[in-house]
């Protein structure tokens, strides 16, 4: 399975409609996947991965321990 790369733009067609200083502190924070560098001063995220936040995201929810967001 080829790995695939989603833009910060491409975020909001999956409901993260966070900004990039947001989610560069969530980053830095461990609380969300960490961009890949693609180029100078480019950046995407692992679809697998931001997929795989939302369905922590999603079981969090269905167990009734939502974290913060």
């Amino acid at each position: 399975m080829a790995i695939r790369l989603i833009s910060h733009d491409a975020l909001a067609a999956k409901g993260i409609t966070y900004s990039k200083p947001t989610l560069w502190r969530k980053e830095k924070a461990g609380t969300f996947p960490k961009r890949v560098p693609i180029g100078a001063s480019r950046y995407a995220y692992v679809e697998s991965e931001i997929d795989a936040y939302i369905g922590e995201m999603i079981a969090a929810r269905d167990a009734g321990s939502v974290r913060a967001a």
